[in-house]
């Protein structure tokens, strides 16, 4: 099926050069127009879309084609645009930057799988023709590269309509603007990335003060014009395709607070799709799960820097113990699977008391260690996955544990990297890495099986 989508990405030449900022000022400025935005993210960044959803209050996903393929994205990209009036996609590091210095998985690989037109963001800072040479470099590393306009970010008023005339001579390619350097609407970052931006002071200012600088230096029509002329894309109607029902009404509970917030929209809408009610509590705040739930889902965050106010919450860890104790269904990534731990050291090796379920100390490495995509190979059959099957994931933590599991193996791709990780039972699945519940039909079809043979037992 063909599905009409006014569409532009927003990449870069590298990290750190403003990305994020400006596609939320660009997304806000059009919001002023009137217009309907849908946000997404390319790659496995958790952190990014939830400034997209705070500015154009919906969720926003993310196109990855390592776990999702070209179909995957395609039909993702064409669903959630689905009423909108166009959509923006931030590109992930550097625009050609994919897995193992390859391509593959890259901004540009995203761009090529969608026909999206893309705006080059370049660092305009300190250079003058130099930058004409950078932008050249990569029209011209890939056919066809898709880059239909360039943006100088932090580039000064004076300089501007000299860089504009140089690239334009030199590139033969559009620039369709600037953003001067502004203070004060930076946002922070730690050891995962971005601050999330519930936690950013005056976040809501911040971008206001981006949309108006956008609306200032940015020829907004043209980028209009940019997105509508984007080709129609071709969805597979079978990819569009949500699950397979029949297991009946029930209910899944999410840890939803500022210790855990990251989970794909995607995975979650699969649950949905199946018939599940998400029901989001804090272990934080809340005292027990929600009655009534025949599933759990601990996705990735920040428990390591909450540690001390999980353990307070002892009633909670109580809860969540005794359920998965009692066999309930529970799927616990990275941030999810540190809480399962006895302890949790923070930064400082200060320890504290988790939820006791995995017996061991998840602690700081001060790095990165196992870090990006893997596929993942499990040793024998549990709740998600079955004996030499391949699952798509993805690592990113600066904490490790003592009792990291060894339940399955994860293999890198173009690497002969692998190490064994990860708790998988007949009710579980906990360890670091990253599952997409939207990438495999199989792994959503068994969480909620197994949900559905819980409800019909001992429920909470």
């Amino acid at each position: 099926m063909l599905a009409r989508i006014p569409r532009l990405m927003v990449a870069a030449t590298g990290s750190n050069v403003g990305k994020t900022s400006l596609t939320c000022g660009i997304i806000r400025a059009l919001q002023r127009r009137g217009l309907k935005v849908a946000a997404f993210k390319n790659g496995p960044d958790y952190v990014d879309p939830l400034f997209f959803e705070r500015v154009t209050g919906a969720p926003a996903r993310n196109l990855d084609l390592f776990l999702l393929g070209e179909h995957g994205v395609r039909a993702s990209l064409a669903r959630n645009a689905c009423g909108c009036d166009i959509a923006v996609i931030e590109g992930a590091m550097g625009y050609y930057d994919g897995i193992a210095a390859s391509d593959e998985a890259s901004s540009w690989s995203l761009a090529a799988a969608t026909q999206t037109p893309t705006l080059l963001v370049i660092d305009g800072r300190g250079r003058a023709l130099s930058a004409a040479a950078e932008v050249r470099g990569f029209l011209e590393l890939r056919t066809p590269s898709n880059i239909a306009g360039v943006i100088a970010n932090r580039c000064s008023d004076a300089f501007f309509p000299r860089m504009k005339q140089l690239i334009e001579e030199e590139c033969g390619v559009a620039v369709a603007g600037y953003l001067p350097p502004l203070a004060d609407v930076g946002f922070d970052s730690r050891h995962l990335g971005l601050v999330p931006a519930s936690e950013i002071a005056g976040i809501d200012g911040k971008i206001d003060r981006l949309a108006d600088a956008v609306e200032a230096s940015l020829d907004m029509e043209a980028l209009i014009a940019l997105a509508q002329d984007a080709p129609a894309i071709d969805a597979d109607a079978q990819a569009l395709r949500f699950g397979n029902g029949g297991f009946g009404e029930l209910a899944v509970a999410v840890a939803h607070d500022e210790a855990f917030c990251f989970y794909y929209a995607d995975a979650l809408f699969e649950l949905e799709q199946r018939g599940c009610t998400i029901r989001r509590f804090s272990p934080l705040s809340d005292s027990a799960l929600p009655k009534g739930v025949s599933g759990l889902y601990l996705g990735g965050g920040y428990p390591e820097l909450h540690a001390a106010q999980l353990e307070a919450n002892a009633s909670m860890r109580r809860s969540v113990r005794k359920a998965v104790e009692a066999g309930m269904p529970a799927i616990a990534e990275c941030g999810g699977f540190i809480y399962l731990h006895t302890f949790i050291e923070d930064s400082q090796s200060n320890r504290f008391s988790g939820v006791g379920v995995i017996e061991g100390t998840a602690f700081p490495t001060g790095r990165l260690g196992r870090f990006g995509y893997v596929t993942l190979r499990p040793r024998s059959d549990s709740m998600l996955f079955r004996e030499g099957e391949a699952v798509r994931a993805h690592e990113f933590h600066y904490w490790d544990s003592d009792c990291a599991g060894a339940d399955l193996t994860a293999l890198k791709p173009r690497s002969d990297r692998f190490w064994e990780c990860g708790h998988a039972t007949p009710t579980m699945y906990a360890g670091f890495p990253h599952v997409n519940l939207c990438s495999d039909a199989r792994l959503a079809d068994r969480f909620v099986a197994a949900c559905a043979r819980y409800a019909k037992g001992v429920g909470v």
